[in-house]
This record gives structure tokens, sequence and C-alpha cells, in this order.
């Protein structure tokens, strides 16, 4: 087994744990799906720990569960109004996993753990991402035709303007529509990813200084400042993208719920 730490790429690489094949297709858990099952038994252990003594004056775990439930019940009841309840379930489901799996990245590796068990974010890769935007879009789309019917292509031709508009308005609200899967991954992805690449290279420059010695060490103080500021902005950044992917869905749901008024 390979014991070295993880370098600013070398993190973001897929390694099988559990090589399993099933008629020709790779099947194996790999480092990435290891860790989106260490985060779904995280919320579930948190909120088994919030809900086995409920009571009508909480303590910390269950008052931290009851701030996180309350701020996206209120988030999705102001941004798609009543008819929200019914996505509340989604919406909140979304939004802890993601924010779960950005903290869990930032935990530091065990030292001298093999590759492939080394602390990984999960949506640091595109395909996480962009695989629960696509589930995001398909309920959209789902739901706005149930509910509105063809009527969801209101959607793309908002009632008021002039006629000689919708030439231009109409492909202009289909790009934005079809390209709305894309902004969502790429957001998130390339938030985690970049946030994680700036601090190991942070974390490098102090390792490298303080293996020159001597005076020159001591510009090891600057890199290591550096580290400790990133990783607290990390700390922002993984719950303000967890935030960001939660509105934009009840954005995306508030248009498919009221397409017909538009």
């Amino acid at each position: 087994m390979d014991l070295r730490a993880a370098g600013p790429m070398e993190q973001f690489e897929i390694s099988p744990i559990v090589p399993l094949s099933l008629g020709g297709i790779d099947i194996s858990l790999t480092n990435s799906a290891l860790w989106m099952l260490i985060g779904t038994g995280v919320i579930m252990f948190f909120f088994f720990l919030a809900t086995r003594r409920a009571s009508l004056i909480p303590g910390r775990v269950q008052s931290a569960a009851e701030v996180v439930y309350e701020f996206v019940a209120d988030l999705v009841r102001d941004t798609i109004g009543s008819e929200g309840r019914k996505f509340f379930p989604y919406v909140f489901t979304l939004f802890i996993f993601i924010l779960a799996a950005n903290l869990l990245g930032l935990l530091p590796s065990i030292p001298g753990a093999p590759h492939e068990f080394h602390t990984f974010t999960t949506t640091s890769h595109l395909i996480v991402t962009l695989a629960l935007a696509m589930v995001t879009i398909t309920i959209v789309v789902v739901y706005g035709f149930m509910k509105n019917g063809l009527k969801f292509f209101k959607l793309f031709a908002p009632s008021g303007l002039p006629v000689y508009m919708y030439p231009l308005i109409v492909p202009i609200e289909v790009i934005s529509f079809l390209s709305r899967p894309i902004s969502l991954a790429v957001r998130l992805f390339a938030n985690m990813f970049a946030g994680h690449i700036i601090l190991k290279l942070f974390a490098g420059f102090v390792v490298s200084l303080l293996s020159v010695g001597g005076v020159i060490s001591v510009l090891g103080i600057a890199p290591f400042l550096g580290a400790v500021a990133v990783t607290m902005l990390e700390f922002l950044v993984a719950a303000l993208q967890a935030y960001v992917f939660a509105v934009l869905t009840c954005i995306y749901l508030a248009d498919a719920a009221h397409a017909a008024d538009h």
C-alpha cells in the first residue's frame, strides 16, 4: 500500500477500495463512495442523537437539529410558498448531504493511512455535483408538466411582452433553463475544488520552508497563517455552497410551481 500523504492533486483521485464488476461494468467501492456513505452515516447518527430523547426543553444536539430544520423550512416556505411543503424533504436532504460532504472533506487525513482512505471531498468531483443537479432539474421538469401541463412552456415565453420580442426572449430563456444543471454543478464543484487546492498549496509551502531550516524556516510563518485563514474560509464556503445549492433548487422549483402565472 502507498503510505504517502496526498499531494495537491492526488487528493482528488478516485481509488478503488473493494474491486467489483457486474457484467463488465465497474461497480467497485471507491473512496468517493465510501465518504458518501460516511457522510450519510454521520447525518443519520446526528439526527438519531437529536431525536432519541426529544423534549420541550431541547439540549444542544436537539437545538442544533431544530435550527437546521427551521432554517430549511423557512427557506422553502419563503421561496416556493405553501406548495413548497411537498418539496421540503428533498431540499432538506439535499442541503444536509452537501453540507456534511463539504465539512467532512475539511477533516485532516490520518498520517500514514493508505491513499484510498485519505479524507475525500465528494463534492469536489463534477460527476457527483452534476448528478445532484440533474436530480433537481428532473424534479423541476416532471413537476412542472404535472402541475401546469403545456402551460409549463410559458416559463420560456412570459406573457405581456411585445410580439416582436419573443424570437429573442424564447431562445435566451431556453438556453438559460438548459444551463441550470451545469451552473448548479460547476458552482459547487469549482468552489470546493479550488479551495482545497489553495489549502494544500499553502500547507506545501510551510513544509518546504521548514525543511530548509535556519533563518529561512521563519518565513514558513506566513504561509502557515495563510493556511489557517483559508481553512476558516473553507468552513464558511462549505456552509455557503450548501445554502446556495438549496436556495437555487427552491427557486427552480418555484418556477415550476408557478409557470402558468408567467
